[in-house]
């Protein structure tokens, strides 16, 4: 048996340690809420689309899911709602935010955070309060907290997540409780506004030119405002070896990283998933699985070709889109603009879920429910195309061929 003093020692360092992270727990969540102790205004360049969306669905009950790419803005875009709350008069101490990927939270379920808040402030149960929770998906149960929360408290969810796999793979908890809002690149009118340039529709030759930079940049913030190539490196590795190597716990990284430039060089080209196979010597099972899992965490789209007959819609080669242009020139380079616009316009169309078109081997880049797009970048449809073209009836006819599809 231990002595009477090595136990009272024992109760001792484990009080102290107690205390020690209750106040690391209380300092982190202050540094990461400035504006319970001082006004807080957030001085980011506004992405006002998705600022608005928020607001549009501030004060029903459903949870708000912000999804997308590593560092497209997710977290700026919480704190932007996040400052216009507190210019329309919400109380600071409403308003909590929380990054669950802090080292010093990394023990904490949201359920503790959320106590710890209420303690802080003196909060009740059914105090209403907007938490704001970045990367949400990092917490492991993550789902079933929310579910709890949404059900029993009263508080307003904001939560973002970098990962579509999480997100997908534990929805069923949340069935009818979330509201999606899918965080793409900057538009080109965003662009714009990052690049400080201050251009009128006539000046055609300046918009041309800012439109080339746009072809080479694309739109994940910081990387516009920096043309900083090791971020856009370190952001690409990080997500190839965070969200689909270590996370999906595949051993061999070499065919990950041969697939990733594959699929970079492939953009705009209709890609089987036999020819992959073969390329890479891993069976059609595996291309699909990592292909789905290059989805999932954003860096590809992949769309399919449009036909009336399932079967046909499934065997048929897929055409392959980067989930911003910039990831695609670190492997091509800033060439072939022709893929680089046609990646673009998909960007932009996304959410009108575009297919491809090719009947009898000639090709059209998008068909959608309202429309058929041709991408044509400083060059012409073929004969073949332009009769096709003509022909497909009860849709608009559009030729996406340079600045104008973007600004108008």
């Amino acid at each position: 048996m231990e002595p009477k003093t090595d136990v009272s020692k024992r109760s001792s360092e484990i009080s102290s340690s107690s205390y020690i992270i209750k106040e690391n727990v209380e300092f982190e969540l202050f540094k990461q809420n400035p504006w319970w102790e001082r006004s807080f205004t957030d001085n980011s360049i506004p992405r006002q689309q998705y600022v608005d969306k928020i607001f549009e669905n501030i004060d029903d009950r459903q949870v708000i899911s912000l999804t997308g790419l590593r560092r497209i803005g997710k977290t700026t875009i919480m704190r932007q709602v996040i400052s216009k709350l507190l210019s329309a008069g919400t109380p600071a101490t409403n308003i909590f935010f929380v990054n669950l990927d802090s080292f010093a939270l990394r023990s904490f379920s949201i359920h503790d955070l959320m106590e710890e808040y209420r303690k802080l402030h003196k909060k009740s149960t059914d105090a209403k309060f907007y938490f704001f929770i970045d990367e949400v998906a990092t917490k492991e149960g993550f789902e079933n907290e929310l579910k709890s929360i949404y059900d029993l408290e009263n508080a307003k969810i904001i939560c973002s997540s970098s990962m579509a796999t999480m997100m997908r793979d534990k929805r069923a908890a949340l069935t009818g409780r979330t509201k999606t809002i899918e965080v793409m690149p900057l538009s080109f009118q965003e662009f714009l506004v990052f690049r400080n340039a201050h251009v009128k529709k006539s000046d055609h030759a300046k918009l041309k030119g800012l439109f080339r930079d746009y072809l080479y940049l694309g739109g994940i913030p910081y990387y516009v405002l920096t043309e900083d190539k090791e971020y856009l490196n370190e952001l690409v590795e990080s997500i190839i070896y965070k969200d689909i190597i270590a996370y999906h716990k595949i051993k061999n990284e070499k065919v990950i990283l041969e697939m990733f430039a594959l699929l970079c060089m492939r953009v705009g080209k209709p890609t089987s998933y036999n020819k992959l196979h073969k390329l890479l010597n891993i069976s059609v099972d595996s291309v699909k699985q990592y292909i789905g899992y290059f989805e999932k965490a954003y860096l590809f789209y992949s769309i399919a070709r449009y036909t009336k007959s399932y079967n046909e819609k499934i065997v048929s080669p897929k055409k392959i889109y980067a989930g911003d242009v910039a990831i695609k020139n670190l492997i091509t380079g800033n060439k072939d603009f022709g893929a680089s616009y046609e990646n673009l316009v998909f960007l932009k169309i996304k959410n009108e879920k575009p297919e491809y078109y090719n009947e009898n081997g000639t090709e059209l880049d998008f068909i959608t429910q309202d429309a058929v797009i041709e991408a044509k970048y400083d060059s012409q449809m073929n004969e073949k195309q332009a009769i096709r073209f003509k022909l497909i009836n009860n849709r608009k006819k559009i030729i996406a061929d340079g600045v104008r599809f973007f600004i108008e």
